[in-house]
């Protein structure tokens, strides 16, 4: 298959001069494990001490992998990724909220984006966190199966119902909704309350989508598991697969705790756990399936797309996705669209403050993801070169 992933003209076609730079230099410091620990630590330090620091963070790394602080502020970038046929993801990225009042805007953001995602083609999907609309620890102790107190119950069931107004609005509006998997302690609830809205909203073909991070050894016989019931029950399965976000997380809490970690040993592992549980997407895709591939990996994608290949899959076929975080692998992203694949970017968005652990999270990813940042630093130092010699 043709190597299309090289092709920094296509890749970089949106950005002027400047913006690849300053692209190269935010890549260049993230490259640094202890530039981003000592950068973590004073960002948090700061905030906490009310240190004025929001533009400095807002002209940088916010708005490399940022859309904008509302959702209005999206559509200038939503508008001009899809003059290239990249669609966006809008993703209200605020984590580690608590209260009630909390929970009930993330849910009213959650439904303003479906109303954006229904008024505009380049929106295809919406997406929410679980414990976007409820506490952490609700779902952990749902999972373990430890009773809820009265008042707990009560929270629990304000969870569900925030849940079903969400897939019910998507599924009114008729449009795609990601649900995004967080870590493994308290999926096992939320994935519950994921096949209860597939089993509601996807009888007619694919509307909710659960997320399985393949990290985790057990994803590939869970899809498929999941799948087997949706065939049973005739309602259609939906996943997005990526490999994961809380791998360091999840392996010291399972040392910590004496359990055994539910995360791959190796990154050959995790990558066969991938391509099998896409592959498998693939080949029952006429079974009421279907697939939204959430990866950064070149190896991954071209293994996709040979499969749609193979198996006679139209480029656009729109039960099969490929995904990217908005920031990242814009390599992939605007080459695939650029061969009609279809094609997304997640573009969280939110106040700035409340945007710094994923942030966070996107930084220490590219450091400790094998190759990332470098892979990022040859493409953009590539095209500026190319530019040059114009």
């Amino acid at each position: 298959m043709e190597k299309i992933f090289d092709n920094t003209e296509v890749a970089f076609a949106l950005k002027n001069n400047t913006e690849l730079n300053k692209a190269y230099y935010l890549f260049k410091l993230i490259s640094s494990n202890t530039l981003v620990k000592i950068g973590t630590s004073l960002t948090n330090f700061a905030i906490s001490t009310n240190l004025p620091v929001k533009g400095l963070i807002k002209s940088t790394v916010f708005d490399h992998f940022c859309g904008g602080v509302t959702e209005q502020d999206c559509l200038k970038v939503v508008d001009k990724m899809y003059t290239k046929g990249v669609s966006s993801v809008l993703d209200y990225s605020v984590e580690g909220k608590e209260t009630e009042e909390q929970f009930d805007k993330g849910l009213q953001m959650t439904l303003k984006t479906i109303e954006f995602a229904k008024e505009r083609e380049a929106i295809p999907f919406a997406v929410f966190k679980p414990t976007g609309v409820g506490r952490f620890y609700l779902y952990e102790k749902k999972g373990d199966n430890l009773p809820f107190t009265d008042t707990e119950q009560q929270e629990w069931n304000r969870i569900v119902e925030r849940f079903d107004i969400i897939c019910r609005t998507a599924y009114e509006k008729d449009v795609l909704l990601l649900v995004d998997a967080e870590e493994s302690w308290m999926q096992d609830a939320a994935d519950d309350l994921v096949l209860n809205m597939m089993r509601r909203y996807n009888k007619e073909k694919c509307i909710v989508f659960n997320t399985a991070q393949t990290y985790r050894w057990d994803r590939f016989d869970f899809v498929k598991n999941t799948h087997a019931i949706g065939l049973r029950e005739g309602f259609h399965v939906g996943f997005k697969v990526v490999r994961g976000a809380y791998m360091e997380k999840e392996r010291a809490r399972a040392e910590e705790k004496g359990y055994p970690s539910p995360i791959c040993a190796t990154k050959a592992q995790t990558d066969a756990t991938f391509n099998k549980t896409v592959t498998y997407m693939v080949e029952n895709l006429d079974n009421k399936i279907a697939l939204f591939a959430g990866t950064h990996n070149e190896d991954s994608s071209y293994m996709l797309m040979d499969l749609l290949h193979q198996h006679n899959i139209s480029h656009n076929d729109k039960r099969i996705w490929f995904g990217q975080l908005y920031g990242m692998s814009d390599n992939i992203s605007y080459n695939l669209s650029n061969n009609n694949y279809n094609v997304a970017k997640y573009l969280p968005f939110g106040p700035v403050f409340d945007v710094v652990p994923y942030l966070i999270r996107r930084a220490n990813e590219n450091t400790s993801v094998a190759g990332q940042t470098n892979r990022e630093l040859d493409l953009l130092d590539k095209e500026l070169k190319r530019r040059r010699a114009r």
